[in-house]
């Protein structure tokens, strides 16, 4: 009786151990998958669509969030970087959340680069750009060591429709209303915002506008093709360029 109660006692911790030990493998399998993105990772499609709309999320909503935010308490902006940070390293600590961890990181540093623009620098579109960049070495760094993909191509993304948006404004010469809406209160950005859309309104202003929407349509659509989580990550941020534009002017026509 003795005998057959150690043995069943020892079948059921050798289970248990055997459990566990499968149990790690896993845990320990879906962490070497997400540091390493460039593994061959069959992943569901729906999971590859919430990163999609994760991505259009974090490029479209904290506009109308943090651009109210920085220009009456930049510093409190800019301290939040650090709080995204701080959560996008500990969601990427557990294997369950390391891919929202990964993508809210590559968000920081819109974050960050937002805070200081609009913050401080506004008054000057010329700056846009290179403060925009800023997180640029360390996206470009992770991309090299094969580390934060999903977060890196991100924001990637959103730099890329932050610079055809750019672009537009200097092709069309907005840069003159930029300045000036900067500079003045709300009851004279109404007249500002009404010269600068006869500026977007002239046949030249509407063909650069459609010649770069059919770019952004391209870029953000073709990676799709690939069904991976950076991919759709990327293209998320920048599709989700055409909405942000498109929302601004629909706000100035309604002026």
């Amino acid at each position: 009786m003795i005998n057959n109660t150690l043995s069943s006692y020892t079948t059921s911790n050798t289970d248990l151990h055997s459990t566990d030990t499968r149990h790690r493998d896993i845990q320990e399998l879906e962490l070497t998958l997400c540091s390493s993105p460039s593994l061959p990772i069959l992943i569901p499609q729906r999971q590859t669509w919430l990163v999609f709309a994760a991505a259009v999320f974090l490029v479209s909503v904290p506009v109308f969030i943090e651009a109210p935010l920085v220009r009456s308490l930049p510093s409190v902006s800019i301290v939040m970087t650090g709080f995204w940070v701080w959560l996008s390293f500990t969601l990427m600590s557990r294997p369950a959340t390391y891919l929202w961890g990964d993508l809210l990181l590559g968000f920081s540093w819109s974050w960050l680069a937002g805070a200081i623009y609009w913050g401080w620098l506004r008054w000057e579109p010329l700056w846009h750009l290179p403060v925009e960049s800023i997180g640029l070495p360390f996206a470009c760094w992770c991309l090299v060591r094969n580390w934060g993909k999903v977060g890196s191509w991100f924001y990637l993304g959103s730099l890329l429709g932050t610079a055809l948006t750019d672009v537009y404004f200097y092709l069309v010469d907005l840069m003159p209303y930029w300045r000036q809406i900067m500079r003045v209160d709300a009851d004279g950005a109404s007249q500002i915002l009404q010269n600068a859309l006869l500026q977007v309104e002239t046949p030249w202003g509407q063909a650069w506008a459609i010649t770069l929407a059919i770019i952004l349509l391209i870029i953000g659509i073709l990676p799709l093709a690939k069904k991976q989580r950076h991919w759709y990550a990327f293209s998320g941020a920048v599709l989700s360029t055409i909405l942000v534009d498109s929302l601004f002017l629909l706000a100035a026509l309604t002026i």
